[in-house]
This record gives structure tokens, sequence and C-alpha cells, in this order.
């Protein structure tokens, strides 16, 4: 027997994928008969849940422990992790909860769940020099204009069109209780680590759809074009700053001639 078929075994018998039908190899049998081997299954979906918990703090306390440790248990069975380091499962929660049932009187848990993703993901993400204004002030009119500028890898953005989610979310990061006068308008976020610990800040949309445009490799003038027909009343030169203080850009590696 190969290692591998030994792990891909194990691991099947530990958390069984969704649908599976096929009986476990006869190899498992004596293995699965052990009633220690329950225990251990059980730890095993516990340390899943567990770390789901931790990576979905907003949405932990949005809706309690008992409902989220419900609603983990479901998509741990459904998407079982495929790397030991925990701190990044849970890519895909957002999703999940979308179509989750018990969630549905909940519409905006869903974006909520993305900006906790978002998080880990900025606090996982490679480290780079942010770009700095005054090389950015240096630069010539038609230089600028055809400059690819780059998100920070650390950099994650969202807008969520039809609910307040970066509010919702802030408020749960930073203790501060629910809000019944919230407007419940459209909002987007932005998360940045520009000196090893993760920020955020609230972004507009033509912000969001000029990180995208960058994102997709448009020069300046293509993303701020995309961001005045995201919002014709947008401050440019605002976006802009906000960008640079927050460290969501980096230096472009070729600027274009």
């Amino acid at each position: 027997m190969h290692l591998s078929d030994f792990q891909d075994g194990l691991a099947s018998a530990l958390l069984p994928p969704p649908g599976a039908s096929a009986p476990p190899p006869a190899w498992l049998d004596a293995l699965l008969a052990q009633p220690g081997f329950a225990v251990y299954r059980n730890t095993v979906a516990k340390g899943c849940i567990d770390a789901l918990q931790a990576n979905y703090p907003a949405v932990h306390t949005l809706v309690g422990s008992d409902w989220l440790r419900a609603a983990a248990h479901a998509f741990v069975h459904q998407h079982p992790p495929t790397d030991g380091r925990l701190m990044g499962y849970g890519a895909g929660f957002a999703d999940f909860l979308e179509g989750f049932g018990p969630a549905a009187d909940l519409p905006y848990l869903g974006a909520v769940a993305r900006l906790d993703r978002c998080w880990t993901e900025a606090h996982l993400a490679a480290d780079a020099a942010t770009l700095q204004a005054a090389w950015l002030a240096q630069q010539p009119p038609e230089t600028l204009a055809l400059l690819r500028l780059q998100p920070h890898p650390a950099a994650r953005w969202q807008w969520c069109e039809d609910h307040p989610a970066y509010s919702l979310w802030q408020r749960q990061r930073d203790g501060l209780a629910w809000d019944a006068n919230l407007p419940w308008q459209g909002e987007g976020a932005l998360l940045t680590r520009p000196h090893d610990a993760v920020q955020w800040a609230p972004l507009p949309h033509a912000g969001c759809a000029l990180l995208d445009a960058c994102a997709a490799g448009a020069s300046f003038e293509d993303a701020a074009t995309q961001a005045l027909q995201a919002d014709p009343a947008a401050d440019l030169s605002q976006l802009v700053a906000l960008l640079l203080h927050t460290g969501a850009l980096r230096t472009p590696e070729t600027p274009l001639n």
C-alpha cells in the first residue's frame, strides 16, 4: 500500500466526502471498529468547526455560537479542509451561507462572511512594499495615465450593493452594539496590511471599481474611467489619496512607456 492511499483512506473515514457511497477500503475495517476512532473523528470535526468559528468572528457575533457551530458542522462535512494549517480554512463559507436554509432570513450574512474572509486573506498574504505618494508625484502626466497600478498582495476589497455589510462587520469587529438606526444601503470595504496588522476602512463604489480595474491589469487612465462609470461624482484625487494612505497599492514592477 502506498502512503498516499493510506492518507486518503483515513481522511475519507474521518470526514466522509458528500455523496460518498462506496464502502471504505477493507484495510480500514479494523480501524473503524475501534471505539477510539469515533472519538478521533469527533475531535477532527471539532477542530475544523473551532477553526471556522475563529476565522469568522463577525459572523459568530451576529448569529451566536450554537447557530454558527451548527452551520459549520454542515460546511465541514461538505467542504473538509485540504490543508492542515486551519488558520486559512473556510474559503467558500460565505457562498455556503448564502445557500444555507436557516440563513434565509439573514440575507446580509454572506457579505459579512466575505469580509471576515478578506481579513484572513489580508493577514496571510505576502509582504510587499507599498506605493509611495512621492514616487507617484514624480511621474509625468503622460506616463501616469499609462501606469498599470497594482493592488498590494494584502489588499482586499468588497462592494455590497444591497446591505450595509461593512458597517455590520466593522461594528462586530470593534465590539460595538447593533445600531437599529443604521441606514440600510450598499457599502464598500477596504482591508489592507501596511504595517504587519490588518486595517480596514470604508471604500466607495468608485474605489472598488478602481481596484477591480487595477487588479485586471488596466492602465490608470482606464481604471479611472471605470471608477467614474461606477460613480460619476467620485473625486479621483481623494480615492487615490485613500489608497495610498491605506497601503492598498504597490509600485508597478514595469512602468509603461
